[in-house]
């Protein structure tokens, strides 16, 4: 009898953090009908062939080679929508809470358990990316799997058979980012902490190397790309807040587990996931600028433990007088941290939280289109429009394109010398220009951007201009003076 209430309580800690979370996911999931620039790629991605895809991975996004494949499997078997484009991120992001829980449970009870992984999914990192279509969500998951594992390694005498998934579970991660391998470093602290013994540590280099080694080709494949990361910004120091925040509330829930050398415990093994994924990635960034949170997202898997480890403490102590007051303290907390946050969770599930949204503008040019009209794209990133909305474009001349993307294996396709688009531009009565909205334009860079700029505005005036969600489309008519009327004969 009380061996079935202890396994259905289990089964309760980890059970009610993944449907809470799954909750937090389902909730307003398809922002409005809206897929920003980062997703949009996937969207594109998925829709190509396999053939299609190596292609690209030859040249651009090989770091996320392992994620397009997977979409592009689930795109054929369930259809290209917002939903199978972002459900797998919320699925993943409910396993990584369960694992949370499970992990707390183990290492420091019930209360610890449960309210680590009913905080995860409250972290505002966490519900950011959990509606993400990109693969930082699942990375979250082989993380808390593969701590998971880790536990299991060092409470018990584990078997070649969790050691092999814990590789396997590690290589996964690394083959969907491999930034993520810095959870082994994570790992490694967590072995000293605990003094582990020579057959645990001799299993795990075995496998964290292995796993390491099967992505190193991976990585150093990747270096040939990293011009795909030369936006990022250097390192400054308001950039450290956010992990100095998070480090501060870690640390006080470390404080609070009581942490003592040789001891497994949730500081053992949740303050280093939280702080050396933080660490590490500043310290690459000091080479090469490299700090985007989504990178190491999986270290919030670190500080959900430690939020438990706190709320626990305080059910702890309050037990002993007011027990019915103690059993409410988790409630309530849920309750506070919900209304805190809820204006911040409203503004992640608008549209407006994300830099643009390529569906939007797809609309209108929908609307403003004419048969036989030419196209334009500044920069030519701002083809992703199409590529995700072709209906849209239907009839609509791409004047300055030499080869699609799918031909050339890009995500924005290959085009003409400047000349010969000024050319094509210069027979044309009515263009229809996408670029981004005046709020979150960049400075034209690019020789054909700039030409195109300025065969628009000498040649061409305005008749409609529409702005929505950070994309512009601007509808152009040619002017008909004479010397322009000569120039176009030239």
């Amino acid at each position: 009898m009380a061996e079935g209430v202890c396994l259905r309580r289990a089964a309760l800690v980890w059970l009610l953090p993944a449907v809470w979370t799954m909750a937090l996911g389902l909730w307003g999931l398809s922002r409005q009908d809206s897929v920003w620039r980062d997703e949009a790629a996937t969207w594109q991605v998925a829709q190509r062939s396999t053939g299609e895809i190596w292609h690209m991975l030859g040249n651009v996004d090989v770091v996320h080679g392992c994620y397009y494949l997977l979409m592009h499997v689930l795109f054929d078997c369930f259809g290209p929508s917002i939903t199978t484009l972002r459900l797998p991120s919320v699925l993943a992001t409910a396993i990584a809470a369960a694992c949370v829980a499970v992990i707390g449970h183990r290492l420091a009870g019930v209360w610890t358990g449960l309210a680590g992984g009913m905080a995860f999914g409250l972290v505002p990192a966490v519900q950011f990316y959990l509606q993400e279509g990109r693969p930082y969500a699942l990375v979250a998951a082989g993380a808390g799997i593969s701590t998971l594992l880790l536990v299991t390694a060092l409470q018990e005498r584990a078997r070649i058979l969790c050691w092999a998934a814990y590789g396997s579970t590690i290589l996964l991660m690394g083959l969907l980012n491999w930034l993520s391998l810095m959870i082994c470093f994570a790992h490694l602290a967590t072995l000293l902490w605990t003094r582990a013994g020579r057959k645990v540590w001799t299993r795990w280099a075995a496998a964290a190397a292995a796993a390491a080694a099967c992505v190193l080709p991976l990585i150093l494949f990747s270096r040939g790309q990293s011009a795909q990361v030369s936006w990022i910004p250097p390192l400054s120091w308001h950039m450290l807040i956010g992990p100095a925040i998070l480090l501060a509330i870690g640390g006080i829930g470390a404080l609070l587990d009581r942490p003592r050398a040789g001891r497994l415990s949730v500081a053992a093994v949740g303050l280093p996931l939280l702080a050396v994924p933080q660490i590490g990635l500043i310290a690459l960034s000091l080479i090469q600028p490299l700090f985007l949170d989504r990178y190491i997202l999986y270290s919030t898997l670190g500080l959900a433990p430690l939020i438990g480890t706190a709320i626990s403490s305080a059910i702890q102590k309050v037990r002993p007088r007011l027990p019915r007051t103690a059993k409410g303290i988790l409630p309530a907390v849920l309750v506070i941290a919900m209304v805190a946050l809820l204006p911040q969770s409203l503004a992640k599930r608008s549209p407006a939280s994300r830099v643009d949204d390529v569906l939007a503008i797809a609309s209108d040019v929908r609307r403003l289109k004419e048969t036989g009209n030419a196209v334009l794209f500044i920069p030519s990133a701002r083809r992703d429009t199409k590529s995700v909305s072709p209906n849209s474009f239907a009839g609509l001349r791409d004047i300055a394109l030499a080869e699609s993307p799918e031909r050339s294996g890009t995500l924005k396709g290959t085009e003409t010398s400047p000349n010969h688009i000024r050319a094509a531009m210069l027979i044309q009565q009515r263009i229809l220009l996408v670029t981004d909205a005046t709020q979150v334009a960049k400075p034209m860079t690019a020789e054909r951007d700039k030409m195109k700029t300025a065969v628009l505005k000498k040649y061409f005036t305005p008749v409609a201009d529409e702005q929505v969600r950070g994309r512009r489309v601007t509808v152009y008519q040619r002017l008909q003076t004479r010397d322009h009327v000569a120039e176009r004969g030239q």
